[in-house]
């Protein structure tokens, strides 16, 4: 049973970001459709085809992966609105009109709302925790497929009609903080998986916050002035970069899906997220991994900014609000500041557990800690005993998926 397996602490203040988090997808709803109106009454029908094509894409995109998810575990729900969903099988046409997140939406609330309003055992806490666990996994990916590149898609329209101003910036900053924020958001989510663990206090959300955003604007950044002046390019340059990913992605044999055949979906989501932000899909020295990758992003983006520059000296007429010389350090500076907080986040922040934790079994005797627990900054310890440790779990009750990520992500 599923409260023999993990020591729960799902919280009044995740319930309410649940609350929260509802609102503020209708409300982003509200807006993509407002956005995509404006764009028609300017006359803009390239920018509104591609902000209609990211819509439909990111949400057929949540849509499938809720429906395989469902798929892998009809006979295991719980929730009273999703068993009635189910008996009338009307899961499936849910889903086929775009309305599966809501479902699960409403499962959430729903357990979550029975859980502190009657007091319950720890089951329903473990089901509140799950479920809000694949929203929290949907609403990133619906991050990287859609909010990034509506952000990068809007800076590029202002950077060409040269609208750069204060409130412009302050909507640019607060688009960005949301990404950051989702970011976290799921990595503080993740953390209901670590039994024992180490309270995280808002401090530490805060420092993984930050770091995220400070990598994320000079991506987003560079990615937008490229386009601005080589909008033709950056369609090119996307596939390239993601296929390469994806095959990274690959490499690492990731296993979080159910079917096999599924797996490659979920790897090119994860390419997706990988070509703004990084994101850890597997076990071992994670430290090498990052290097590696915050490396190779650091010379794309270095890349991008250098054929801007190149088209700014070549019709320097049309770009007299940007300087060259002036914003190309700024990315790179905060760039490089990122990297020094995410290092800072790891060493202070991070939650870890001793070695002699992973062996250890918990008061209930059912399961051992989460293999992958360790600060990052000792790879070669952890990459061992990460390995040694991973036969021993035993998580009765859990999908794959959520043990895989929990085991990857705190790697």
């Amino acid at each position: 049973m599923m409260e023999e397996s993990f020591p729960f602490h799902y919280s009044l203040l995740e319930y309410l970001f649940t609350l929260v988090g509802l609102l503020l997808f209708l409300l982003d709803i509200a807006l993509d459709i407002w956005t995509v109106v404006s764009f028609y009454q300017d006359g803009s029908y390239v920018y509104m085809a591609v902000m209609i094509f990211l819509l439909l894409g990111s949400s057929v995109l949540l849509q499938v992966f809720s429906w395989l998810w469902y798929s892998d575990s009809l006979e295991k729900i719980e929730t009273k609105v999703e068993k009635c969903t189910a008996r009338h099988s009307l899961i499936k046409p849910f889903h086929f009109l775009q309305l599966g997140v809501y479902l699960r939406y409403a499962g959430v609330i729903e357990i979550s709302t029975t859980h502190f309003l009657q007091h319950t055992n720890s089951f329903t806490e473990g089901m509140a925790v799950y479920l809000s666990h694949d929203l929290q996994m949907l609403r990133l990916f619906e991050t990287f497929s859609e909010s990034a590149p509506q952000l990068t898609l809007m800076m590029s329209r202002i950077l060409q009609r040269g609208e750069l101003e204060l409130m412009t910036g302050l909507k640019i900053l607060t688009s960005a903080a949301a990404i950051s924020s989702s970011v976290a958001m799921y990595h503080r989510n993740m953390r209901a998986f670590l039994p024992k663990k180490r309270k995280m206090s808002w401090i530490s959300t805060g420092v993984y916050f930050l770091w995220n955003l400070l990598l994320i604007i000079p991506r987003v950044t560079a990615l937008a002035l490229f386009c601005s002046v080589l909008p033709c390019y950056i369609i090119a340059h996307f596939l390239s970069l993601w296929m390469l990913l994806v095959l990274a992605a690959w490499s690492q044999k990731t296993n979080y899906m159910e079917h096999s055949g599924w797996e490659w979906l979920y790897r090119a989501s994860v390419g997706l997220i990988w070509y703004f932000c990084w994101f850890n899909v597997s076990t071992g020295s994670i430290k090498l991994k990052s290097i590696l990758y915050y490396s190779f992003m650091a010379l794309d983006t270095m890349m991008l900014l250098g054929f801007w520059c190149w088209r700014v000296f070549e019709y320097a007429g049309c770009w007299r609000s940007l300087n060259p010389y002036m914003v190309i350090p700024t990315l790179l500076g905060l760039y490089v500041i990122g990297i020094l907080v995410k290092i800072m986040y790891y060493r202070c922040f991070h939650p870890n557990c001793d070695e002699k934790k992973i062996t250890e079994p918990t008061e209930e005797g059912q399961f051992r800690q989460v293999a992958a627990c360790y600060d990052v900054t000792d790879s070669g310890k952890n990459s061992h005993y990460t390995t040694a440790a991973a036969p021993a779990q035993t998580f009765a009750g859990v999908p794959n998926r959520h043990r895989k990520m929990a085991a990857n992500f705190y790697s």
